[in-house]
């Protein structure tokens, strides 16, 4: 049986190959590696005009939408906080934005397959009209979500808990989160002070949003459910 091919989102950046330095479409590599070891085919798709998402979504089997800078929050009405992103690439990149939200939109039209990571996470609630937590120190008190490990409690009966259990130990600090959930999400689960750690679309074959990074550890699960969702 032939491997689904998995789209999987990029960072736009300045790289440097000998004495030249470009643009480029960078991933990291753990995010191909936790698709092949699933069993899919990984490919790398580049943040070009928004209007080829759905051309990318009808020959793709599933979508992996990566971590990265934080989605500017002029999408969804807020003013920028005025202090880094999780991850200290930079500021906003407009057209990385444009592009991810149409290709999570397009995903959830066509019933296609959708992890969306850390970063992606937020596309997918912003692409559903909801909005984003700009600063959660500010916001909870504490900082405990800019460490990179903690606990998270899952509903077992979420495709999340399907695949991890009711409780998971996960890696990814972030600044920001959820604050209103967009059309059709649903929160299934959540860190110990109540923020939104990971979401589903009802309705939908597959539609998981998760605050932390499931590429980076042992632990496969939930990139394996992306591919089982994503076979005939």
């Amino acid at each position: 049986m032939a491997r689904p091919i998995v789209g999987i989102t990029t960072y736009l950046e300045a790289a440097r190959w000998g004495t030249w330095v470009r643009e480029a479409a960078v991933s990291p590599q753990a995010y191909a590696r936790a698709v092949e070891k699933a069993g899919g085919a990984p490919v790398l798709l580049p943040p070009l005009s928004p209007f080829s998402a759905g051309d990318y979504v009808r020959r793709l089997d599933a979508v992996v939408l990566a971590g990265g800078v934080e989605v500017d929050p002029a999408l969804y009405g807020e003013v920028p906080a005025g202090e880094p992103d999780d991850d200290g690439l930079g500021g906003p990149q407009p057209q990385r934005d444009r592009f991810e939200t149409a290709l999570a939109q397009a995903a959830v039209e066509a019933d296609v397959p959708l992890l969306a990571i850390s970063r992606g996470m937020h596309v997918l609630n912003v692409a559903q009209g909801g909005t984003l937590i700009t600063s959660l120190p500010k916001a909870v008190g504490h900082d405990r979500h800019e460490t990179a490990a903690h606990v998270v409690t899952v509903s077992v009966s979420s495709k999340v808990g399907k695949a991890v259990g009711d409780r998971a130990e996960v890696t990814g600090a972030h600044h920001r989160a959820v604050r209103r959930l967009g059309t059709g999400l649903i929160a299934v689960a959540w860190a110990d002070d109540q923020i939104v750690e990971a979401v589903e679309l009802q309705g939908h074959r597959f539609a998981v949003g998760v605050q932390w990074h499931p590429e980076r550890g042992a632990d496969n699960r939930l990139v394996e459910a992306l591919v089982d969702a994503a076979r005939p």
